[in-house]
């Protein structure tokens, strides 16, 4: 076969450091923007992204030729920079070390388009650590509670 074809989709939940609301409104609508920018600088592509003020949903398609942790200490620590330089009284702003990241077939990401787009009103009823416990174990990830956060 002459070229590579690839359709690599992810799920990915980024939390902030301690689940520490900092992503308000304002940010939020800015850093998602810094965000797409920084992974189509990367050669992905970014197809929706939301979240609350303690955490972020990302879908996107990723290369086959890059890691994905890779991608994930570019989007931190460049998002983190952009934040205190955009927004100085949030100079503690800090990702938490890890991510999570799941796959996603073609043919659930309205689904997952869904889920991100309904983060608001889905987090009046469920938290974010039960939130990711649910995920985790839907998609069948060994973990141990005690180091899932921090």
């Amino acid at each position: 076969m002459p070229g590579t074809f690839s359709q690599l989709l992810l799920h990915v939940v980024l939390s902030t450091r301690g689940r520490s609301p900092w992503i308000s409104a304002e940010v939020s609508a800015r850093l998602c923007l810094y965000i797409g920018g920084i992974v189509r600088a990367e050669k992905g592509v970014l197809y929706d992204i939301g979240g609350v003020e303690d955490h972020a949903h990302l879908y996107l398609r990723w290369r086959p030729d890059g890691a994905v942790s890779d991608l994930m200490r570019t989007v931190k620590g460049r998002s983190s920079k952009w934040v205190h330089e955009e927004f100085p009284s949030l100079r503690e702003f800090a990702w938490q070390e890890g991510y999570s990241v799941f796959s996603v077939s073609k043919s659930q990401e309205g689904a997952v388009k869904q889920y991100i787009a309904g983060q608001a009103k889905h987090h009046r009823n469920e938290d974010f650590r039960s939130e990711l416990l649910r995920i985790l174990r839907a998609h069948g990830v060994e973990f141990d509670e005690r180091y899932v956060f921090e």
